[in-house]
């Protein structure tokens, strides 16, 4: 925001500007060829340049009028550029040299072209422009003496050159009256503003800004407007189809419509570059924009989608903030088969995953799931240990590795036979590491043809996350905690050992990747799994545990309807070693006795991990204190998505009522009936999660009381005028003097208290 200083300095500058321009006007009006000075030097004395030159041009409009110009109808073919990268740009010139076009261009474009050899016209040469001294002439002049030259081809003599539609009678009959020639090709790119904002060490604010380029994108979007006259051309790989296309002088429309598209989006991703970088200048990075623009550019199309009748293709983020963000989007690719969009997704998913741990490390992923993970000083071991956990589900998987992929270990990944049968040798779709030797890439490659080798750098954190639904996107900062960020904190009477607190450390943070009703059983080094429903392309996420001990993932059970069978899959698996392992979910247990929670107590679970919130939390912390298992609340919710609304809670309570009132006098009372319900629940039910913290000497289950009763208050019908309550509880006593105290207010209404 400007000072008041600052703002009285600009209207002043601004009234005086007007003057100035009055002034010259009337006098053109009057006296075309004499220009009366005494005003303008009394208040800018600095624009004695601009005068000079507007003066000199009106006084030499006779000559010029009589001398040879270049006009629309002299038949020269022109072309224009002018370039920031300069990429190829000696083969472009000469290629227009030789099919005949005249060459202007600006600066250093123009001195490399003299360079290679190439005749250029400077657009400085071009400012002249017979007999149309208006407010537009004046300014350009005016800017283009005082301004440092930023402003050359932000005129009427360059634009008009472009614009000028051929077909349109009078647009040609202008030009030729004031003696402005054609252009056929503009070929523009523009200040390299995004890699001088995203150098190493950053950029100042101001020169920032001076890397903002004005003149080129209006170039563009004048030639990309009028491109059924005017091949506009921003992007070097494209110089030798357009000389080819002008070489056989051809007039394709498609061809021409497709750079103007191009063009288009060029300048859109730039703005959008500009328009993050201020944002983020002016607000900082705490807030979300009220909009913005996502950059995506085409890195590959793919065979198919998720299915084989989806036409699918891959983008990488060009926005600032994923700058060397690093990724499976920027990964290297050494060998095997193209990259699919199932592929991709597994990928992602394993290295997000393998990323999060500072030893060395092994995930085997499939469809998206964690199956198999290991932490171990030894690499190899595991690597063995992740594919042990559940080898059928690892066969034709992801192996990822957080550690470089040496010779013995690329031998290892060409030689294991599967634990199932101690013959055949494991098969996967893709390796993923940060780095390969040379040696180790070469043993790798011969593994198999098809064999996906990617090399990828780790995900930065702090980045944005989106989501699309139907007909928007959902945004959230990327899920960076962990187990250093939170506490685990003990509820029960026993308290976890050292390596039962770092089993579950570990547990928590496997489940974080993992899809909500899983269960993983680990020990001697193990980890994590999944579970997730899938309807259609809906994806169900409830509830995800793991069982681990000393760092290894035992078994998993996942994709069944509920939690229990999950936990039965999983204990199948893991058998007796799940003895003592930890167990983490990455959401509160809704029930424990004669479920989940019981049933891994009676199986011999040493410790359970999970975030605390349910309304039956006491019951967890019993069931625990009866088998004598740590219970550890972390506070923190790993799902994604909310549970616990009020419809959801009301399962929780024994008695269940809903009231539907209608009728056009009930809008009197609509609003105050639902604040009443509002300020009831706000007293009754503490929806802040961060007031959802365990209080262990508190009585109450899950750290706060349980409401006694919950309730709900929405409209429907035409215009809302219906009400619907609805309103659980244990007891139909709490349920009745609810609505009798709600609804006392309506008999003035109704008549008579239904309830009376």
């Amino acid at each position: 925001m400007l000072s008041s200083a600052a703002t009285a300095s600009a209207t002043s500058v601004s009234a005086r500007s007007g003057d100035i321009l009055y002034g010259y006007l009337r006098r053109k009006t009057v006296a075309p060829f004499r220009f009366a000075q005494p005003k303008q030097q009394v208040y800018c004395k600095s624009l004695r340049p601009s005068f000079v030159a507007v003066r000199a041009m009106s006084e030499s409009q006779t000559a010029l009028k009589n001398q040879p110009q270049s006009s629309a109808s002299s038949g020269k073919k022109q072309a224009l550029i002018s370039l920031s990268d300069k990429k190829d740009l000696a083969t472009l010139g000469n290629g227009l040299q030789e099919l005949g076009y005249t060459i202007v261009s600006t600066g250093g474009t123009a001195s490399t072209l003299e360079n290679a050899g190439v005749s250029v016209t400077k657009v400085e040469t071009l400012t002249h422009f017979p007999e149309m001294a208006t407010l537009v002439l004046f300014f350009f002049l005016l800017l283009e003496n005082q301004l440092d030259g930023r402003v050359k081809t932000l005129h009427p003599n360059i634009h008009g050159g472009i614009l000028a539609r051929r077909d349109v009678e009078h647009h040609m009959e202008a030009l030729n009256e004031h003696g402005i020639g054609t252009f056929d090709v503009v070929v523009v790119n523009l200040y390299p503003f995004y890699d001088k904002v995203t150098a190493p060490g950053g950029i100042s604010f101001e020169d920032g800004i001076e890397n903002i380029d004005i003149g080129g994108p209006a170039m563009i979007r004048a030639a990309a407007k009028n491109h059924k006259d005017v091949l506009i051309v921003v992007d070097s790989e494209d110089y030798q189809a357009v000389l080819e296309y002008l070489k056989g002088g051809q007039s394709d429309q498609q061809f021409r419509r497709k750079l103007a598209w191009k063009a288009f989006q060029h300048v859109a991703a730039y703005d959008s570059a500009v328009s993050e970088w201020l944002w983020k200048q002016t607000e900082g990075k705490e807030k979300f924009p009220p909009s913005f623009t996502v950059p995506l550019s085409l890195k590959s199309s793919l065979r198919y989608g998720e299915n084989p009748h989806q036409k699918a293709a891959f983008y990488v983020d060009k926005s600032l903030a994923e700058v060397n963000a690093g990724g499976i989007a920027t990964a290297i690719q050494h060998h095997g088969k193209e990259m699919s969009y199932n592929n991709y997704l597994d990928a992602d998913a394993a290295w997000n995953c393998v990323s999060e741990f500072e030893n060395p490390t092994c995930v085997v992923v499939k469809h998206t799931n964690p199956c198999g993970v290991a932490s171990r000083d030894d690499i190899l071991e595991a690597y063995r240990l992740a594919v042990k956990a559940d080898p059928v589900s690892a066969f034709g998987g992801i192996v990822a590795f957080n550690v470089e992929v040496d010779e013995v270990l690329a031998r290892e990944l060409r030689e294991f036979r599967s634990p199932t049968d101690g013959e055949t040798r494991m098969f996967y779709e893709i390796v993923v590491a940060p780095k390969y030797t040379a040696k180790g890439l070469e043993v790798l490659k011969g593994k198999s043809k098809t064999l996906r080798i990617l090399e990828a750098k780790k995900n930065d954190q702090g980045k944005l996350s989106l989501r699309q639904v139907g007909g928007g996107w959902l945004a959230q900062d990327s899920d960076d905690i962990t187990p250093e960020d939170i506490s685990f904190k003990a509820v029960s009477d026993k308290t976890p050992t050292e390596s039962e607190l770092a089993d579950a450390k570990f547990a928590w943070l496997c489940v974080k990747h993992v899809k909500s009703n899983a269960i993983v059983i680990a020990k001697v080094g193990s980890l994590s799994s999944s579970l997730s429903i899938r309807l259609g392309s809906f994806m169900i996420l409830i509830l995800g545990l793991f069982m681990v001990k000393n760092n290894c993932m035992l078994g998993m059970g996942s994709g069944q309807p509920n939690r229990v069978e999950s936990l039965r899959l999983a204990f199948k698996k893991a058998g007796e070693e799940a003895k003592g392992a930890a167990l983490a979910s990455d959401a509160f247990f809704p029930f424990a006795w004669k479920d989940a929670v019981e049933e891994a107590c009676e199986k011999g679970i040493g410790a359970i991990a999970e975030p605390g919130g349910s309304i039956r939390d006491q019951d967890a912390i019993d069931c625990c204190n009866k088998y004598g298992v740590s219970l550890l609340f972390t506070n923190v919710l790993l799902e994604k998505r909310n549970i616990q609304s009020i419809a959801e809670r009301m399962q929780d309570y024994h008695a269940i009522a809903m009231v539907i009132l209608f009728g056009p006098k009930l809008r009197e009372l609509q609003k105050q009936v639902q604040e009443n319900v509002k300020n009831m629940m706000s007293e009754q039910l503490q929806i802040s999660y961060g007031s959802r913290r365990h209080n262990p000497d508190s009585r109450a289950r899950n750290g706060f009381m349980k409401p006694e009763f919950i309730a709900s208050c929405s409209t429907f019908g035409p215009e809302g005028k219906g009400v619907v309550i609805r309103i659980a509880s244990d007891s139909t006593e709490s349920v009745y003097n609810f609505l009798r105290q709600q609804l006392g207010d309506l008999e003035p209404l109704l008549g008579q208290s239904p309830y009376a």
